[in-house]
């Protein structure tokens, strides 16, 4: 048996639990993060890693989790050349996770720490994927609510695999499911999707998601629009059926409406109205023309970025565990799925 400097004894230098943590400046929740998570695996009982990737941050928290590194020696750190978002900086900390287990998390808290013991027991259990399934949202308007609360139903309608509602990327994979989810290859990557793509035996278990202890949220409704057609894009074609069909309903239209002003000038003799017909239809017509253009160029775009085969992210600098008080640093520009 070996006992690390955090006092945990283990059999083998490979963690059992690697918790992957996406930071983007999260600096004012860290004094409080770090502590709750050491006290809660302390009580899990296996040794473990804590991979915090930083997003291109602009605050000091790399430096700060440099510092801390050397009184919780299950810190490592993967540093990103530059913020990529938080889709390539979750890949990034799976990618560099080496547990039999692999459990995701904010590090804002406000999916609690509290809440791994009980995901760990069902990973020991047999099953390979523990879905945190959102009960209540504290500190989040009811227009974030809402809209959640649509997208998410919205987006299992379209969708050709079922993506759990109110589930965020909080959760517990299996190394056998992380295995899976990293043999993925697309560069545009909506988690929470390819999560759901690999299935795999899914226990859910529903939780209280807290408000954040510090700071502000980084996202807004931009971000999560951007992030909702990425979902809705990534992971069904519904919506370029959807263009087909408005098409075929305005191309139907068009031609009845047509065939009605010949039919009134032929049988009543009646005037074409001419001028505001002719505008309301073709701003009718242009209007759902733009509207294809615009889906069909996402799929389209979608498409142009796969093809260019860029990574999903680079690295500025990895710090890894930590031996006899000195942290094994590596500096360069790689990503993780060149090695």
């Amino acid at each position: 048996m070996i006992k690390n400097s955090s006092g945990y004894s283990v059999e083998a230098e490979v963690p059992v639990i690697s918790l992957v943590i996406p930071i983007y400046n999260e600096r004012e929740v860290l004094p409080v993060c770090l502590p709750r998570l050491d006290k809660v695996m302390r009580e899990v009982g296996f040794f473990f890693e804590a991979i915090f990737v930083d997003d291109g941050s602009k605050d000091d928290g790399y430096e700060y989790l440099v510092e801390q590194s050397r009184r919780y020696s299950w810190i490592r750190l993967v540093r990103l050349s530059r913020n990529f978002g938080k889709e390539a900086a979750l890949t990034a900390g799976l990618d560099y996770a080496a547990g039999e287990a692999v459990v995701i998390l904010d590090a804002d808290l406000q999916d609690p720490p509290e809440c791994i013991p009980k995901m760990v027991e069902a990973w020991r259990a047999g099953v390979d994927v523990v879905l945190m399934q959102r009960r209540t949202r504290c500190g989040e308007s009811w227009v974030k609510r809402a809209s959640s609360y649509l997208f998410y139903r919205l987006l299992n309608r379209l969708s050709d695999c079922e993506i759990p509602a109110d589930v965020g990327d909080f959760r517990l994979m299996s190394r056998r499911c992380l295995q899976a989810v990293l043999e993925l290859p697309e560069r545009n990557r909506y988690m929470k999707g390819l999560f759901s793509w690999v299935g795999m035996p899914t226990e859910v278990i529903q939780y209280d998601r807290g408000a954040r202890v510090a700071g502000k949220t980084k996202w807004n409704y931009a971000g999560l629009i951007g992030l909702a057609m990425e979902g809705i894009t990534s992971f069904s074609i519904a919506p370029l059926r959807w263009a087909a069909v408005m098409g075929v309903f305005s191309a139907i239209f068009g031609g009845g409406f047509g065939l009605w002003i010949i039919f009134k000038a032929m049988v009543f003799g009646a005037q074409v109205a001419g001028y505001p017909s002719l505008i309301a239809l073709i701003t009718c017509l242009g209007g759902v023309q733009l509207i294809t253009f615009g889906i069909l160029g996402e799929y389209v775009g979608k498409t142009y970025l796969e093809a260019k085969r860029r990574p999903i992210y680079l690295v500025r600098e990895v710090l890894s565990a930590v031996r006899g008080g000195e942290a094994a640093s590596a500096r360069g520009g790689c990503n993780a799925r060149d090695h």
